[in-house]
This record gives structure tokens, sequence and C-alpha cells, in this order.
């Protein structure tokens, strides 16, 4: 690999760069949403970003900005500075983006047209139904939630849970995963769909918090209900039995591109904590001459550059031997890079004292996140247990 940023990727950066500084670091401290509504100034800040070429950054060919997944690195890494504004100021916020991949990649040209093209001009929002409340949704064959087809309908039948962006108003549309055929082999039983929220039947139960936070900034987190509800048959996407295939081409993306921002998240409260330990002098000596905090401060450097180099050189399997070539990278960067920074915020915290726990830094908000990204998209257990059954299959073979 080649580390240098070539040279559409230095483009990118100088102008990103500029945007967080002109428009996304001063939107920080009065970026307060209306209810479950995104704040006002977010539509300022989107058609700021449309009109500097910032838009769509995450999706590859004739849909996107046509990067990379080595060249979007460096970019999603600054938008993970600031991870409520950033992404979403960009169109590039889950789970739009994981949306926005699946319908590109396996909707139907009618469902493009319906539910893509306004997506991709960040004039809707959207949901991915699939985590569920009664079963262990870290298994996805463990779906319950029912896909009945019925003449030229699907019934759905179930109940969804921590599904990121449904409080938003502007999240028209859920793409919901459910079992089509109960009685088949394990991984073709599910299948994907598309479900207006205004559907008869869906219902918004509750907002859920996270450690607390409702996160309105990203839409909340919402519990759902699915009672018989009626959609087309049109609206099942790709075909029955393949909604496992899809949700693991879907969460391969997805999982990196947490893990570039988790990156940027780490350079903020690494940055944070090196001024803080340079401002403070408790005992007569200044933080930063303390060994401890020196220590932190060496390894959070380390961690985050091992964290960044695993994940670059995932982005460059992906990029040229695919995404299933690059499936070990994918689960070693989901194990490392959340705790890895989770670990820098908490020393970050640990630095600031009582101000690192209340809204007065970003610090609070970013440990929340960083650790919520440990469950997202597969906890660290699966994905340890995957890698360590492909590591035993070599050797099995070499017997």
């Amino acid at each position: 690999m080649d580390f240098a940023y070539d040279e559409k990727t230095e483009d990118y950066r100088k102008r990103l760069l500029a945007f967080m500084d002109d428009f996304v670091y001063p939107a920080e401290s009065d970026h307060q949403s209306e209810g479950w509504r995104p704040p006002a100034r977010l539509e300022e800040l989107k058609a700021a970003a449309k009109s500097r070429g910032l838009w769509n950054l995450f999706l590859p060919g004739r849909h996107g900005a046509g990067l990379t997944n080595v060249q979007y690195a460096p970019l999603a890494e600054i938008t993970g500075r600031s991870p409520w504004i950033a992404p979403a100021a960009l169109n590039c916020a889950a789970p739009d983006t994981g949306n926005m991949e699946v319908l590109a990649e396996f909707g139907s040209p009618a469902q493009q047209e319906k539910w893509l093209t306004p997506l991709l001009q960040g004039r809707i929002r959207s949901a991915f139904a699939m985590t569920e409340p009664e079963v262990a949704s870290s298994d996805a064959t463990n779906i319950g939630t029912r896909i009945a087809r019925d003449g030229d309908e699907y019934v759905i039948t179930g109940r969804k849970f921590y599904i990121s962006g449904a409080m938003n108003p502007e999240c028209r549309i859920f793409i919901v995963m459910g079992k089509t055929d109960p009685d088949a082999a394990r991984h073709v039983q599910q299948s994907m769909i598309l479900v207006p929220r205004d559907t008869p039947g869906v219902t918004i139960r509750r907002g859920m918090t996270v450690f607390g936070y409702d996160d309105r900034d990203h839409g909340g987190h919402a519990e759902v209900v699915f009672d018989a509800v009626r959609v087309p048959a049109a609206n099942l996407i790709g075909e029955e039995g393949s909604g496992f295939a899809i949700s693991q081409a879907r969460l391969g993306p997805g999982r990196i591109h947490h893990c570039m921002r988790l990156i940027g998240m780490g350079e903020r409260a690494l940055e944070l904590m090196c001024t803080r330990a340079l401002a403070r002098t408790p005992f007569g000596k200044p933080l930063a001459g303390q060994g401890v905090v020196q220590d932190w401060i060496a390894e959070s450097r380390v961690r985050l550059e091992q964290a960044r180099l695993l994940v670059l050189k995932a982005a460059w399997l992906m990029d040229t031997v695919g995404n299933k070539g690059a499936h070990t990278e994918i689960q070693a960067i989901k194990i490392i890079t959340p705790s890895t920074t989770e670990w820098i915020i908490d020393k970050a915290i640990q630095t600031h004292g009582a101000a690192g726990v209340g809204q007065d830094t970003p610090l609070a908000r970013l440990w929340a996140s960083a650790r919520a990204l440990r469950l997202a998209d597969g906890p660290d257990e699966v994905h340890k247990r995957s890698l360590a059954r492909r590591e035993l299959d070599r050797y099995r073979s070499d017997r």
C-alpha cells in the first residue's frame, strides 16, 4: 500500500477540513434538536456541503462520489471528530448509508426511483429494522418477525427495537428483515422488504436511550411494532430467502464506516486530553508533566495508529479483492477500533475530571457512542468467535 493521499483524496480533505472549521465546529454549541426533528440549521449545513461537492462521499459508482474505500477512509475519519453533525451534513450518516447501498445494489428500478433517489438527495431519512427484543439478534437467523405472502401482498408481523433513526419525522421508509419461510435452510429463511412509515399497522411505540442519551441528532432509536402490516409484493428487495445475504453485504461497509469515524473520535479525544493536560496544574505541576498522563497520551497515539493502519488495510482489501476477501480484516477492525477509541476517550475523561462527564465537552457523548459500537453491527464476542473459527479452520485443513 501507498500511504500517501492521492490528488483526489487530498482535494477532498482540504475542502472537508475547511467545511468542519467554517460550519461544523461552530454549530456544535447550539446544535439542539426540535423534538425528534433534527435542528433546522442542519439543512443549512447540508446545502453548504452540497455546494462544495461534499455529498454522498461514502457511495462508490454512479450514485455517489466515486471514491474508493481507501479514498473515503480519511474523509470519514474527519467527520468522526463531530459524529452528531458532520456525517448527516454530508448525507453520509447511518443507517441511511447502508440502506442506500442496499437499494443501489439490490433494489429494483422502481424501488430505486421511489426511495433511493430522495435518499441520495437528502430529502428523506430511513431506518433499518432488524434487531428484536425477544431473540438474540447477534445471530441474525434468530429473527422472529414474520413476512407472509398473501396474494399480491406481504403481511409483516413482529416487534423491533433500537431501530436507529426511526424517531425522526423525516424517516419515511423502513427496510424490514423477517422470515418468509421458517422451514427453509437456516440462512435462506429471511427476506428484506420495504415498509413505508405511514403504512397502517406500523406503530412507533417509544424512543429508546443509549446510556441515557436519546440521540435526537441522529433521529433517535425506536421500538417499532408491525401489526399485520400489508405492503405490495413488489416491495420485496431481491428474492425471498435473500435477506441474510443482503444483510451481510450491507453490514460489511457499515462496519468499516463506523471504524473510520471512530478513528476521528479517538483523535478528537486525544487532542482534548493534550490541551487539558497542558492547561491544568494540580499540586504545583502541570498534568502534562505527570508520568501517568504521559503514558495515557503515548499509549493513545500508538493505539490510534495501529487501529488506523488496520482500517486502511481492510479498506484496501475491499477495493482490491472485494468485501468477502476482506472478511477477516473487517471483523478485526470491528473488534479493535471501538474498544481502542473507548479506552482513549476514557483517559481523556479522566484527564478532565468532572468536566469530562458533563455537557461542556463532547467526551461523555463520544464515550457513549464508542461503547455502543461494541454492540452495534454485532458484539465483540460474535466477531471474535467467527474470527477464531476461521483461524482454526486453516490448521484443520493442514491436518
